[in-house]
């Protein structure tokens, strides 16, 4: 595995890939405020079973450089589109967790050439004007806190409690969300303000307009309560939209599908290659 960059309309992303010589290659895009590390558990299966992977980070994420004023997802979408165009990808199977997978179905419905087949990991179908109803609600829901004298080993240790059943490189992945400071303290490579024009463009420009300009099969795989039985209808209404979608509920409700259970996620995604 190694990082290298890819022209991104005129950006040089930051992407984690391993080699692989049976199509389709897989394309790997994390969510708002996270990166690319998270996908390396997942990206080491599917390239174990011969598959080449591209984990990018997007813009403001990672290694990649800070976002410029007014980018939102269709700007995100656009850049890996150039970067698919700039690497000579073709036909793959696009995966997106969570602001990710927004990304991707904006990919796949402007690019049909580029993409094979989606994957959705908690999120593509995500509505926040019908969750929150306005504006003012949905911003103080979602907008991320400070964060202020935290080091990288007390998020560490913060993580380690909260998830117990991660592995260790999940933990460093998510530490690696935040940047090291030359003092030794962390800070958001997103900054907030930054952060909320994406999640102001989910509100404005919700997913579900462009799911019926997707055409390809899509694998929906949501976290979902063990206690709510009305989450798994919820996201097939949410999706009714894509023409030809699977949806793999994973009960527990933990976002992270990938950092949980990174076999299981995998073993879906071949599938749907296969498929």
């Amino acid at each position: 595995m190694d990082d290298r960059g890819g022209d991104g309309a005129g950006c040089d992303l930051a992407v984690r890939r391993r080699e692989g010589e049976r199509a389709p290659a897989f394309l790997l895009v994390h969510g708002l405020g996270s990166n690319a590390r998270l996908w390396d558990e997942v990206a080491a299966e599917l390239a174990a079973a011969g598959h080449a992977t591209y984990a990018v980070d997007l813009r403001g994420h990672g290694q990649s450089p800070p976002a410029p004023p007014g980018y939102e997802t269709g700007a995100a979408a656009a850049e890996v589109a150039a970067f698919c165009d700039a690497t000579g990808l073709h036909g793959v199977v696009a995966v997106g967790h969570s602001w990710g997978g927004d990304v991707v179905v904006r990919l796949a419905a402007a690019r049909p050439d580029l993409v094979a087949a989606v994957g959705l990991l908690d999120g593509g179908w995500l509505d926040l004007r019908a969750r929150f109803g306005t504006w003012e609600e949905c911003f103080a829901a979602l907008r991320p806190p400070q964060v202020r004298g935290l080091r990288a080993e007390q998020l560490a240790v913060r993580l380690r409690a909260r998830n117990p059943d991660w592995s260790a490189a999940a933990v460093a992945a998510t530490v690696a969300n935040l940047r090291q400071r030359p003092d030794g303290f962390l800070e958001r490579p997103l900054p907030i303000d930054a952060h909320m024009v994406i999640v102001r463009g989910m509100f404005d420009d919700p997913p579900r307009g462009y799911h019926p300009a997707v055409k390809v099969p899509v694998l929906a795989l949501p976290a979902v309560p063990a206690d709510d039985p009305t989450a798994v209808p919820a996201v097939l209404a949410a999706t009714t939209g894509l023409a030809a979608v699977i949806i793999k509920p994973y009960p527990g409700g933990d976002h992270d599908l990938h950092a949980r259970h990174p076999k299981r996620v995998a073993a879906d995604l071949l599938e749907l290659a296969r498929s």
